[in-house]
């Protein structure tokens, strides 16, 4: 009779998995295609006064500690809405609260192209951030709802190969638009550049309103029995993270968590390398001999492809050895020595190129590689607040990166000196992360 039985429950359960990966299939290619687009002009949003500062700077007469101070305001409104945003995104849904914040970092993002002082500049690059805070801890905290920890690896390298894939395409896109709407209709060609890049953002954010689910219970494109299965799986995980590490249950007590503190300093380090790459890896390329913006958008596109690839197969990688911390400081790792190697290129554009697309890989290979860590100190009911205190705390680093070199610039004319401080505190960020234990983290 126990045979009997043992061999009608295996079909069944193979039968219950067959039906699960399909679900999981499905909610991949409904959910990861929009929220990957919508981040990817995120961040083109974030990051293209990196190109727009080719043309500004001299148009209007600014210093590169203005255009240091204004890219880097941006994450002080970031900071200030982070949390906020993510409660709002807890009580209202994530349809209305992500559609109605991407039209609204849209408008501020093409309002750039009228900016004629740097108080101006500053205002709407601090609107931008205010509004720009809750999409990406936003989408984190999303993504619990729909897969469990063991998948969340590739689902964060997936989503998070938008921000490469933005410099690959938003940097030839950038210089093409600066260079063939230059002067036409009366504007400037880095005025086309915030009008054409902004103007997509608030589209989608009103498609955001017909796409998005707020839960699995809303998606009418799934059966029955396939929620069932994925509500099951996630209740399963959630289970499993309490039995093993010491989770925040309130937001109180995730200001109580050490762990939670020392994965915010990772963070913050992770994002110095981030940002030194996105706001100036074009002007890193022009201080090697380019002088054209096409030219420099198109050398652009080798760094970002290589991470690209890389953030992809980092993520899977992840998931299928069911190990975190290494993948994360080897990633980190790698892009202090792509970043030093750049800098003892001594203006070989080849060696340069190689370091910097080494770097460009392991920094913005952090970010999707760090956010399977601080779940598994953050239970259900304190992830809102969490994901949304770390993203902020981390973010600080698009203030400090950008002002950082900018100002070093101003003083010494070379970014050398201040790349090198970056580099060495990402190395520092990359030992800490070994201070997460193992066993909490490789799920």
């Amino acid at each position: 009779m126990a045979n009997a039985a043992w061999t009608m429950d295996v079909p069944t359960a193979e039968a219950k998995q067959l039906v699960l990966e399909g679900a999981y299939r499905k909610v991949t290619l409904h959910l990861i295609p929009f929220v990957f687009v919508c981040y990817l002009f995120n961040y083109l949003d974030r990051v293209n006064v990196g190109f727009g500062k080719l043309q500004m700077l001299d148009a209007l007469k600014w210093s590169e500690t203005v255009y240091g101070l204004g890219a880097g305001i941006f994450f002080v409104g970031y900071v200030l809405n982070a949390v906020p945003s993510n409660m709002l995104l807890l009580r209202f849904g994530a349809r209305r609260v992500l559609g109605t914040l991407m039209c609204a970092w849209g408008v501020a993002s093409i309002s750039l192209m009228f900016v004629e002082t740097p108080g101006a500049f500053y205002t709407l690059r601090f609107l931008a951030g205010f509004f720009e805070a809750g999409f990406f801890p936003g989408i984190v905290l999303y993504f619990t709802s729909w897969f469990p920890s063991s998948r969340r690896g590739r689902i964060m390298g997936m989503f998070a190969s938008a921000v490469p894939l933005s410099g690959l395409i938003g940097s030839p896109l950038s210089g093409w638009m600066m260079h063939f709407f230059a002067d036409k209709g009366g504007l400037a060609g880095w005025q086309w550049m915030f009008l054409l890049q902004g103007l997509p953002t608030v589209i989608l954010g009103l498609l955001g309103y017909l796409v998005l689910n707020d839960n699995i219970g809303e998606a009418k494109w799934l059966s029955d029995e396939e929620k069932g299965l994925l509500v099951a799986e996630l209740a399963e995980d959630e289970k499993s993270r309490r039995e093993i590490a010491q989770t925040s249950e309130t937001f109180l007590s995730v200001l109580r968590n050490w762990n939670v503190w020392l994965l915010a300093v990772v963070y913050f380090c992770v994002l110095m390398g981030c940002y030194a790459i996105s706001f100036w890896l074009p002007s890193i390329i022009k201080s090697l001999g380019f002088q054209s913006v096409e030219a420099i958008g198109w050398i652009s596109v080798i760094p970002y492809f290589c991470a690209t690839v890389y953030m992809v197969m980092i993520g899977r990688s992840a998931d299928a050895r069911r190990e975190r911390r290494w993948h994360l400081c080897g990633s980190m790792l790698m892009g202090v020595f792509g970043m030093i190697l750049s800098i003892l290129s001594s203006g070989n554009p080849v060696v340069a190129v190689i370091g910097l697309s080494l770097a460009a890989s392991g920094f913005l290979a952090g970010m999707p590689m760090f956010w399977p860590l601080p779940a598994a100190f953050l239970g259900s009911a304190a992830a809102a607040g969490g994901i949304a205190l770390l993203s902020s705390l981390g973010q600080t680093a698009g203030f400090v990166s950008p002002f950082l070199i900018g100002w070093i610039k101003d003083l010494s004319g070379s970014t050398d000196v201040a790349l090198y401080v970056i580099s060495g505190l990402v190395f520092a960020g990359a030992l800490l992360v070994m201070r997460v234990p193992a066993k909490v983290v490789n799920r």
